[in-house]
């Protein structure tokens, strides 16, 4: 959801980062994106979970340094990101409200881990079942299209009933070997996260410092599986790759937000009776005409 409520703002804001807000147009702007991606997609794929990021990510208690560059630029920006968040939460929370879709909003959790938790159930719903005891009976089995363009969700490619699609872009996300790309993705790290390669200190791009080389012959003898990498590497190579692998591995998501994750899935979805409502309210009229599509 963060996805499509940024890509929309900067539609607005275009290149003009001191213009005011307009909270009426970018809500417009939102649902017509929602309603566009559930006409597209609901006859392949049925019914559109909307997955939300919260704040005080599990990821940044367990790395002081996740995502620390984020807030710097932010701070350097002529946006005013506050004002911007407490928008976008608005709409968020109106979606969730009025919208007939499941909403889901986990304390301390990302959307990646929305979404990485409920791909992982419907590909291996015996797993989740010893673990949770959850009923996943309406998840086995069905198709998964992940829409994001965020590549860190390649690695669930490996399940041949998931999909991606960009929906920024207008483009589908493919690899030919998604499991190469989850070791590599582990041990190069993530710059925009702030995790540097894992032959690196956690505090590499925090200091700015040169992050140690991690060049195309070492990345070649990383031969096999994640698990089967870990039991070869030295002590110190060891602890950056465990580091690595926690923050970007998605089935290294916590039990007690994937257990949150499904109690709320498992959840019915909210009618269509406050929709009427909402859009006249909002004087969401060219919507209006549309609204069969939501």
């Amino acid at each position: 959801m963060n996805q499509v409520m940024i890509a929309n703002l900067m539609a607005q804001l275009g290149n003009h980062t001191n213009v005011a807000l307009e909270e009426d147009l970018l809500r417009h702007m939102i649902l017509n994106k929602l309603r566009s991606l559930n006409k597209k997609f609901r006859k392949d794929y049925g019914q559109m979970v909307i997955c939300c990021d919260d704040k005080n990510y599990w990821r940044k208690q367990r790395f002081q340094y996740y995502k620390a560059a984020r807030k710097k630029y932010r701070d350097q920006s002529d946006l005013d990101w506050s004002l911007i968040f407490n928008t976008l939460n608005k709409v968020r929370d109106e979606v969730k409200e009025y919208l007939p879709y499941k909403v889901i909003r986990i304390e301390s959790a990302e959307a990646d881990d929305i979404i990485g938790t409920l791909t992982h159930a419907v590909v291996n719903p015996m797993h989740f079942q010893a673990k949770f005891d959850a009923n996943l009976g309406q998840l086995k089995g069905e198709d998964v299209l992940i829409l994001s363009g965020d590549k860190d969700f390649i690695q669930l490619h490996r399940f041949p009933n998931v999909k991606q699609y960009d929906p920024t872009r207008k483009k589908w996300i493919r690899h030919s070997s998604p499991s190469r790309f989850l070791v590599e993705h582990i041990a190069k790290g993530d710059r925009g996260d702030g995790v540097p390669n894992f032959i690196s200190p956690d505090d590499c791009f925090v200091k700015g410092k040169r992050q140690k080389p991690l060049r195309a012959k070492y990345l070649e003898r990383l031969k096999g599986s994640a698990d089967q990498i870990e039991t070869s590497l030295s002590d110190n190579e060891k602890e950056g790759w465990i580091r690595n692998r926690m923050l970007i591995d998605l089935e290294y998501i916590p039990d007690n937000i994937q257990n949150s994750v499904l109690d709320i899935f498992n959840q019915p979805a909210p009618g269509r009776d406050k929709l009427f409502n909402y859009f006249v309210k909002y004087k969401l009229k060219n919507l209006m005409e549309n609204i069969g599509e939501f």
